[in-house]
This record gives C-alpha cells, sequence and structure tokens, in this order.
C-alpha cells in the first residue's frame, strides 16, 4: 500500500482521505492542531515549519503533499536532501508562495497578465498609479489568501503599512467581465489533464459560488484559458492539481491572476461533478500514476460555499429541502467568515441547478 503524507490538517487534506481510501492509498496528514479538519486521518501533530519534526513525519512516506503552500523553502529543500518526493517541489511551490516571484516567472514563459510592478517606496506606487489611471491593486508578496494581504489603492502612501516591512506587488485594476479558474494536474512523468474552465463568483474577496463550465465565455477564452494552465504547470514542473485564477478582461484578454498548487476551492465541485475528482487526481499525480478522465458527469454543476457553521440540524434540513443537492461538512468549529463546507448540484438545467444549490445553502444562512 503506498503512503502520501500530507502536511496541513485543513479541509483540503480531508477530502482526500475517500479518494485515499477507494485507491487503496494509506494517507497520514501532519496537522497543526489535535481538533484540526483533517483529524481522522491526523498520524502527526506539529509544527509545519519545523524542518526535524517534518523529516520525522515523512519517515515511511512515499511522496510528501500539502493542504496549503506555507511550509519553508528551508524545510521543503531539508526534505529533499533526505531523499523524500516532495510533489509539488520547492522549485515550483516558489512560485505560490511568492506572489512577486510568480509575476516574474510567468513573465518569462510569456503568460498573459495584467501590468505590474515590483514596488518600494510610496514615490514608486505614485508613479504606476499615474500611468494606470490613479487606481491600482497592491498586494503583500507572501501570506494573502481569500482576500487578505489584497487591497484597492489610489493614493501613493495607500500601502505605506505594508511597504515598512519591504517590497510589495502593484497591478492594474483589471476591468473584468467575470473571473474565472481553470484546474489542471500534472503528474512527473509530464501528463497533464485539464477540468472543464469554471466561472467563479467573489464576494467579499472570497470565492462564493462555482459554476462548471463557465457559462457563455466563448470558444476563445476556453482555448486561452487551457493553453495557459498547461503552460504554467509545464513551465513550472507543477506536479499535482494547480489552479489557475483568471480574469476574462472587458477587451476579452484572460489574465492570469493568482495560482494554488493543490486541491483548490474552485474545483470541488468535481467531487460530485466529474469522472475523476481533483482530489482524486492530486493522489494519483503525485505517485505519478495515470491520470483520470475529467469528463462531467452532468451538463452542469453549481457549488456553493457555506461558511461560519454546519449545524447538525441545518445539514438534516438542507438535505430534505433539497434531495439532489450534496453537502460536504469541513468539521471546523464555528466561526465567523470562515469556510465551513459547501453544497454541490449537478444537473441538465442550469437555472434550475443553481436554484436548488442556492436553496440549499440557504438553509445554512444565519
Amino acid at each position: 500500500m503506498p503512503v502520501v503524507g500530507v502536511i496541513g490538517g485543513g479541509q483540503l487534506a480531508r477530502m482526500m482521505v475517500p479518494a485515499a481510501i477507494a485507491l487503496g492509498i494509506e494517507i497520514r496528514v501532519l496537522a497543526e492542531a489535535p481538533d484540526s479538519s483533517a483529524r481522522l486521518a491526523a498520524t502527526a501533530v506539529g509544527d509545519y515549519r519545523d524542518a526535524a519534526t517534518v523529516l520525522e513525519f515523512a519517515r515511511g512516506c512515499d511522496a510528501i503533499t500539502f493542504d496549503h503552500e506555507h511550509v519553508p523553502q528551508e524545510v521543503l529543500r531539508a526534505l529533499v536532501a533526505e531523499g523524500v518526493a516532495v510533489r509539488p517541489g520547492p522549485d515550483a511551490l516558489l512560485y505560490a508562495q511568492d506572489k512577486l516571484l510568480m509575476r516574474e516567472r510567468l513573465g518569462a514563459l510569456g503568460v498573459p497578465m495584467p501590468d505590474w510592478a515590483r514596488v518600494e517606496s510610496a514615490d514608486e506606487l505614485a508613479a504606476f498609479l499615474a500611468d494606470h489611471g490613479g487606481r491600482a491593486i497592491v498586494k503583500t508578496p507572501r501570506g494573502g489568501y481569500d482576500g487578505k494581504g489584497v487591497r484597492i489603492v489610489d493614493d501613493a502612501h495607500g500601502a505605506d503599512d505594508w511597504l515598512a516591512d519591504g517590497a510589495v506587488l502593484v497591478e492594474e485594476l483589471v476591468v473584468f467581465q467575470r473571473e474565472l479558474a481553470q484546474l489542471a494536474a500534472r503528474r512527473p512523468s509530464g501528463e497533464v489533464r485539464l477540468w472543464p474552465l469554471v466561472e467563479t463568483v467573489q464576494r467579499g474577496g472570497v470565492c462564493a459560488e462555482v459554476i462548471a463550465p463557465a457559462p457563455a465565455v466563448g470558444d476563445a477564452a476556453e482555448r486561452a484559458a487551457a493553453e495557459i494552465a498547461t503552460v504554467v504547470a509545464n513551465g513550472l514542473g507543477v506536479t499535482g492539481v494547480l489552479a489557475v485564477e483568471l480574469f476574462h478582461a472587458a477587451d476579452g484578454r484572460v489574465l492570469v491572476n493568482e495560482l494554488a498548487m493543490r486541491p483548490h476551492n474552485s474545483g470541488h465541485f468535481s467531487i460530485d461533478g466529474s469522472v475523476t475528482s481533483q482530489f482524486e487526481q492530486h493522489l494519483r499525480a503525485v505517485l505519478d500514476w495515470p491520470l483520470g478522465a475529467t469528463d462531467a458527469l452532468a451538463d452542469w454543476s453549481v457549488m456553493i460555499n457555506v461558511f461560519g457553521s454546519l449545524p447538525d440540524a441545518q445539514i438534516a434540513a438542507a438535505l430534505g429541502h433539497q434531495p439532489s443537492a450534496k453537502v460536504h461538512a469541513y468539521g471546523k468549529g464555528p466561526r465567523a467568515g470562515r469556510k465551513a463546507g459547501h453544497v454541490t448540484v449537478i444537473g441538465s438545467d442550469l437555472d434550475d441547478v443553481a436554484y436548488r444549490a442556492r436553496a440549499a445553502a440557504s438553509r445554512f444562512e444565519g
């Protein structure tokens, strides 16, 4: 039985467990706390930033993969030095950990992106604003997610607090029709498979809904997204699932926003809506097994994130109200604004599927 170790005990590790069981894979999790989302598979609890802890956890694993991208480079490289198969490896993860390095590397690969710059002072930010209509997006290079570490600025001093800690990334404020995500998977031997392009609906900087496939984007945008994801996966040497978050600009361009090198919120629909889920595919990829088909099981899938909590009584109410809905709870304690689970509905009519998914998710509001 092959053994895959997962660093990080969040919901992504949790959702790898059923896929691992089905494939006959032993899965082990290094969790941050005993009450982590993936606690049922947590064989160790410890600090992923400590090389000795991670090396001890990795003993006996055929491959190490991740629930998040935050493991320090020095820890990743210590694993590689000990002969551990780290997938994705540190040379790829580097570009998911640092947005400035990501922009530089994607530029070298010729991937379309918003205009951007590295800025280290208010004067440099002022110059960028002057060239881009007086407004821009500023991001911290590391650590930002779900709307954190991102802000719109229209003043040269709008990022002074972040600049006090070093350089930041500034990007043009893209006027877009919609936000998209292209999910791909790649294994070390080079095979790449893509899922259908999806549309993501953001609220407050956090993904609220995913529609698969993205409706009415057109063949040109679909081809562009597929080409971008393939170039990025191969160019960065990604192993496992890669999510490429995209802007479909008002002028028709498809531009890379951000990258994630792990299963991703935009791919949760695949658990119920695809021949091969992103979690099964990720495990296949990190073991260099043949990748599965990514065909859709229905014309449409709609996934709705649920925030705060999923009490048992409300889960039962949602299932009773919408019997075709699939509810996925993350086993987390209640906390405002935190993703606690998601609901997916698949079917042949988009309006009906979206209505049923939203109706089921509404049972958790409040």
